[in-house]
This record gives C-alpha cells, structure tokens and sequence, in this order.
C-alpha cells in the first residue's frame, strides 16, 4: 500500500516529545488509554493516534499497546479516510518506521488490507506485510484480467 496517511511525519516527531527525547526512560512512566489527536493549521482534523498503553521504551522508540490511527481528510468535511489498527506496535521515532509482529488491519472505502508482520516505511511510503496478506478491493476494476 503506498498511500501514507497524511500528517505521518507530524505524528513521528509528535511521538518524540511524548516521550521526551534525551529524557531518561525510567522517568516516563507508561500512559493509559493514551490519544493524540493531530489538526491542519486551519484547524482541521488531520489524524488521531490512539493506544491502550503507550510505553517509552528508549528516546527513539515507543511502544502502543491497542494501537489505532485514523486519517480524516483534513478539510471542512472531516471524512475518515483511513483506519489501521494493530493490537501491538513499535515506533522508531528516529527511522520514521512503525511495525508489529501481530496483526495489522487497514481500511480506506476502496479496499481493506490485512496480515500479520508488518511495516509502515513512512520516508518510501509503504506498508510491507510479511506473512498472511489479504487485500479485499471495494471498488470496480474492469477489465483487469486483460
């Protein structure tokens, strides 16, 4: 999948001050039922990263327990545009990569992807699943066995 939700960058660096970077890990306690909801400069709802526990594990990673994030389009409309969730996930703060060993489930109004293994590259915008991809499409495709 190579649409990064927008405003991936901002969440990363969002991520960062959560958990304070260069501060000492064993004074960032974990953070339950923890949200970060992110917005345009006009004041838009861009994004809304949510996890049941939110643990700093270094300055440069983090650990989401329940992870969801919700990509709005930004505007007037707040449409949802997409939704991923993991049950666990691991954010490299610094190499601006998310990834989990278990599942991830992705959903836009034209397809739903899911698996197991999986990576967000956010600087080559891609979404790898290793093991147990499965992609419903929702939208018409003609003529693709052409």
């Amino acid at each position: 999948m190579n649409r990064p939700p927008k405003g991936a960058a901002l969440a990363f660096a969002l991520l960062a001050c959560v958990i304070g970077a260069g501060q000492e890990v064993q004074l960032a306690p974990p953070a339950k039922n923890w949200a970060l909801p992110l917005f345009t400069k006009e004041g838009y709802r861009q994004m809304t990263l949510r996890g049941d526990e939110v643990r700093p594990v270094s300055s440069d990673q983090v650990d989401i327990s329940g992870m969801t994030v919700t990509v709005f389009s930004g505007d007037a409309r707040a449409k949802v545009d997409s939704f991923l969730s993991s049950p666990d996930a691991t954010f490299l703060i610094n190499e601006k990569i998310a990834k989990g060993p278990h599942s991830v489930r992705l959903v836009r109004d034209d397809v739903e992807v899911t698996g197991s293994e999986w990576t967000y590259l956010y600087n080559e915008r891609k979404v790898l699943i290793a093991r147990d991809a499965h992609v419903v499409f929702h939208a018409a495709m003609p003529d693709i066995l052409k």
